[in-house]
């Protein structure tokens, strides 16, 4: 792998950037591998690379049905951030903002992380307690967190609906480290990084059937032909418990939903910050691209379902809560809108575990957390795989923890997946 550097740009200048190496491989499957990840997306590419890295695992290979960053990571407005409370959940959110701060250099290669900071709006005295709650928890973890007076929301982002706003805006919780990154960079970084240090990338190959006995998986059936694994990994978003089907293995404490996300016309630069606001049933974030276009998304879809399209109620929805909340978006014209397929989880929390066969191992449950989540879910996933026990910060990550009474429950919304967002 040729590495990005000042030097090799300008050299290769001359040929119009002509002779560049291909990015990764594109192998032929093995019969065999140590190590199997289903799921080319950021979390199933970082898993890769950091065993490779972390672990000095070889002969791993990464299974993607269509092509990388095809799934769940090109399908989400980027958002990163770790304004966490819950035990486990502050430490993993925290661990992975800050790779994230590291992840280019790391990487060799630019993923775009621009620390604009995550401004959330708050819209009564009590919402104004529970964010100052919320971020001493922060504070007092070492992690960055102020709240913002009116005056100084006002003089920081000034285009906002300040005087006849649907909800009245009373200030923000800002966390200033937090950000965007480029989804696209972070999967071909992982995909090149990961590629370098031996992994096969197997696009365009699905599992379409698991071969396993009382304990263990022997094989997968995929559309490129058997693979035997010694160890397989699932990191696959909202088509996990397709797959954990495919194991007869049950059902998971996980629903698929479906989030849209949308991207208008670009304009003159005019949002600096990643600004959220959630209140009486509205849900809406919105942060301006480097291109000019406004990104903006809002709730899911109130129905389970596995299509990556969405429906026009939620479209409405959306509109009508950025218009309420930056009323000059209605003359903007929206150029597309897509949807991602969620695994929403009982608690809105998520799950790296061992799972009842003893070399399976599973990687789910992000509801809206997952694009920000992906460089330390690859790192603790990796970390389980390897080591065979859960670090410490996960250690209650798992599937038991229902049984036990321990609810990882960041918004004390209860066991209903939908109101997790």
């Amino acid at each position: 792998m040729t590495r990005f550097n000042a030097w090799n740009v300008f050299k290769n200048g001359f040929t119009g950037q002509k002779n560049w190496d291909r990015q990764w491989r594109d192998p032929e499957p093995k019969k065999e591998y140590d190590i199997i990840i289903v799921g080319g997306g950021l979390h199933g590419l970082a898993t890769a690379y950091y065993l490779a890295k972390n672990h000095n695992k070889k002969n791993i290979a990464v299974l993607e049905k269509g092509w990388i960053g095809g799934g769940n990571a090109g399908r989400n407005t980027t958002i990163v951030r770790s304004n966490y409370m819950m035990p486990g959940n502050h430490e993993f959110y925290e661990h992975s903002l800050k790779l994230w701060e590291n992840l280019s250099h790391d990487l060799n290669y630019n993923v775009m992380f621009s620390q604009r900071a995550h401004v959330s709006l708050f819209h009564s005295p009590s919402a104004r307690d529970g964010a100052a709650r919320r971020y001493n928890v922060m504070r007092l973890h070492g992690t960055d967190a102020e709240l913002w007076d009116l005056e100084t929301l006002k003089k920081k982002i000034p285009h906002l609906n300040y005087d006849d706003a649907r909800f009245p805006i009373m200030g923000a919780a800002v966390q200033r480290r937090a950000g965007n990154a480029r989804h696209d960079s972070a999967v071909w970084g992982y995909a090149r990084a990961a590629d370098s240090l031996g992994v096969d990338i197997l696009q365009n190959c699905e599992v379409t059937g698991v071969t396993r006995n009382q304990s263990n998986i022997e094989s997968l059936e995929t559309s490129r032909g058997f693979i035997k694994a010694k160890k397989v990994g699932l990191a696959v978003a909202g088509y996990t418990s397709v797959l954990w089907q495919m194991a007869e293995l049950g059902n998971l404490p996980i629903e698929t939903h479906k989030l849209q996300a949308f991207v208008t016309e670009s304009i003159k630069p005019l949002l600096d910050h990643v600004v959220v606001y959630g209140v009486g049933g509205a849900h809406f974030y919105i942060s301006q691209s480097d291109k000019g276009s406004m990104v903006f998304g809002g709730d899911l879809d109130w129905y389970k379902s596995y299509a990556q399209r969405g429906n026009l109620p939620i479209v409405q929805d959306s509109a009508e809560a950025a218009m309420a909340i930056m009323p000059f978006l209605g003359r903007v014209r929206l150029l597309r809108h897509w949807a991602g397929v969620m695994d929403m989880s009982m608690d809105g929390s998520f799950f790296i575990c061992k799972t009842p066969l003893s070399n399976l191992y599973l990687n789910a449950g992000w509801n809206y957390g997952g694009f920000k989540a992906s460089p330390a879910s690859g790192w603790y996933f990796a970390d389980l795989i390897a080591n065979e026990q859960p670090h410490k910060h996960i250690q209650n990550h798992n599937l038991e923890r229902f049984e036990k009474g321990i609810n990882i429950d960041e918004r004390g919304a209860g066991p209903d997946p939908k109101l997790h967002g």
